[in-house]
């Protein structure tokens, strides 16, 4: 997971990376590596082990920037958040994180109290359709969970109509290839053939078995 604000002062963001426990074990050494650090496990951010999850603040300018995070300096994992993924060149993918230049706040005040007499009374219709939408988005599985896939493709394949586990444990590679190549040739690059077998122990709660897999992964793909 990862989570942003910009501090004015320092025209910088504050970057929170936070990866959970289950996902690489207990007691273990994580670093943030990236394009901000020269891929270097000793200038590597190191995360501070807590109750649930490994965190790690930093500050960066405004910009695009890959990362990854390294385990014990021998084992690479992904993001299950990270909002995009790019080809790292080595078989694997790295995440990436997209920092945009905040605008001035003056326009933004400028225009705030004018309309709200008017939109204040109409807006009381559609409550059964939002009450319906989150029922089901309760009973859809958190895919991104699944090493290789993050919001953006997790978004593509609930749109395809894969949201859960079992769902994704079902998809034939020729859907799934199909899937990523519609969403244009940046998706492409994922590489979809361990997401059945990681899908399938999601489904059937094996966390452990599931661990074990993507501690076998790289960006999704056997090492």
């Amino acid at each position: 997971m990862i989570k942003k604000s910009f501090v004015k002062a320092k025209k910088q963001y504050k970057v929170t990376f936070e990866v959970p426990v289950e996902q690489v074990g207990k007691g273990r050494d994580v670093r943030v590596l990236g394009t901000f650090n020269g891929w270097s496990w000793d200038k590597g951010l190191p995360m501070s082990s807590g109750k649930n999850a490994y965190k790690a603040n930093i500050h960066l300018a405004p910009g695009e920037y890959q990362f990854r995070y390294l385990v014990d300096n021998q084992e690479w994992k992904n993001d299950w958040d990270a909002p995009g993924y790019t080809a790292s060149g080595y078989a694997s993918d790295n995440c990436v994180l997209q920092l945009d230049k905040v605008a001035t706040a003056k326009k933004a005040t400028a225009k705030k109290a004018a309309p709200a007499k008017k939109t204040a009374t109409k807006k009381a219709a559609p409550a059964k359709k939002a009450t319906a939408k989150k029922s089901a988005a309760k009973k859809a599985d958190d895919l991104k969970r699944i090493e290789g896939i993050g919001p953006k493709i997790a978004g593509l394949l609930n749109d395809a109509g894969i949201s859960t586990f079992t769902q994704l444990s079902k998809a034939t590679p020729k859907k799934l290839a199909d899937v990523l190549a519609a969403a244009g040739a940046r998706f492409r690059l994922a590489n979809p053939s361990s997401w059945q077998q990681q899908a399938k122990l999601a489904a059937a709660g094996k966390t452990e078995e599931l661990k074990k897999l993507q501690g076998e992964l790289k960006g999704g793909v056997k090492k």
